[in-house]
């Protein structure tokens, strides 16, 4: 019987290379931490000798302002920390609906590259090129200007449709009066997401198994609606809507977005998407024209081809450039201040001007922002880790 050996036992000398590491390690992180307390240190003290406060203690104080647009009621009265809450969530709000129309306007535009079509084609590759190197800054301005001065004054909104009115005060429209059944629709919703996810993966395995591929995308929506539909009609199906009324001098009522936060979209949007197609064009470019091929023989057509042979290869090469533009696009939007939307950037700001605390306003930025990008970054990587190709 081979005699067992003994476990090696660490060698804790300065002969050691690992012990060596060790001991560099914890040396650099001291200088580190030694080199942040310094700076910390020396800045409050050149702040207290200035006259200038400092602590967190403001957000506790009334704002003294009022934000124009928040979707969290807000007045002069609330405190600071109230104002940097509507702050985030506008910020929040471009770059959720950023992230969604610009994922789908930038694969559009990158599959319609690939095109045969050469009309299509061309259309494509000229959006690209235009949007993508125009300075966002100029984007927005630009935006901004159009929605401002093309469109006419409030009191000649035009009328789009019925209760929906654009002018240069913004877009109204209706919306429903929030009530019980409204909740159980959306609750109906939610639950029609997770039965259309274990759907989508039921018809993904009878595939594999079969080979006999079964339609997804119109099953899952009318699994979503229906489930909607039925949670609509257990609250008693409300129907009742608050439609915006346009007088002599305004449109009141209903629901209303900005031209701020139209230019914002409309800017980041278009200008992201760009980046995004030739994301999108490069990852499918990328699987080998053989796999084409081998879908063409077993009968694919083109969009099975797409969906079923060449995404599911190429997303292992788009998710994580997609990721960084999707980071672009949320700290992009910090530019809005420069059009006067209300973010966080511009809420620090006018905090700034009225307390002085410029060291803490730019910290609550650097947080939040290093937040969302850490939050978003962690999301497209356990997406990318799920969607990879698992090979033996």
């Amino acid at each position: 019987m081979a005699e067992r050996l003994a476990p090696k036992k660490r060698d804790w000398s300065w002969r050691s290379q690992a012990f060596r590491g060790i001991i560099y390690q914890l040396i650099a992180v001291g200088l580190l931490a030694f080199a942040v307390w310094w700076l910390a240190s020396n800045t409050l003290e050149n702040m207290r000798v200035r006259g200038i406060q400092s602590g967190f203690g403001f957000l506790l104080q009334p704002a003294g302002f009022d934000i124009g647009e928040s979707i969290i009621e807000f007045d002069s009265s609330n405190p600071y920390w109230k104002a940097f809450l509507v702050g985030l969530s506008n910020t929040l709000r471009v770059a959720i609906i950023g992230i969604f129309f610009t994922t789908i306007l930038g694969a559009l535009i990158g599959i319609g590259r690939l095109s045969r079509n050469f009309l299509l084609r061309g259309v494509c590759t000229w959006y690209v090129e235009l949007f993508r190197n125009i300075p966002v800054l100029i984007q927005l301005l630009m935006w901004y200007f159009i929605l401002t001065t093309v469109l006419p004054p409030v009191s000649d909104a035009l009328h789009l449709g019925p209760g929906m009115y654009v002018s240069k005060s913004g877009m109204s429209f209706p919306i429903p009066e929030w009530g019980f059944g409204q909740a159980l629709a959306a609750a109906g919703m939610v639950v029609g997401l997770v039965v259309s996810w274990f759907y989508r993966r039921w018809a993904w395995a009878q595939f594999e198994r079969t080979g006999i591929p079964r339609a997804t995308l119109w099953p899952s929506l009318a699994i979503v609606i229906g489930c909607g539909l039925i949670g609509w009609a257990a609250g008693g199906a409300p129907t009742a809507l608050e439609f915006p009324e346009k007088t002599e001098m305004n449109v009141s009522g209903g629901g209303a977005v900005t031209p701020e936060f139209l230019a914002v979209m409309i800017g980041l949007t278009i200008y992201t998407a760009a980046f995004v197609a030739e994301i999108v064009r490069s990852g499918i470019q990328s699987v080998a024209w053989g796999q084409t091929d081998a879908g063409s023989a077993l009968g694919l057509s083109r969009g099975q081809q797409l969906k079923l042979v060449l995404l599911p290869q190429a997303l292992r090469v788009i998710i994580p450039p997609m990721t960084n533009q999707y980071l672009n696009l949320t700290k992009n939007s910090s530019l809005a201040v420069a059009i006067g939307y209300p973010d966080l950037v511009s809420i620090a700001n006018t905090s700034l001007n009225q307390t002085g605390r410029a060291v803490e306003c730019i910290a609550i930025i650097m947080a939040v922002y290093l937040t969302l990008s850490l939050t978003t970054a962690a999301l497209m990587n356990w997406y990318n880790a799920r969607a990879a190709i698992k090979e033996r």
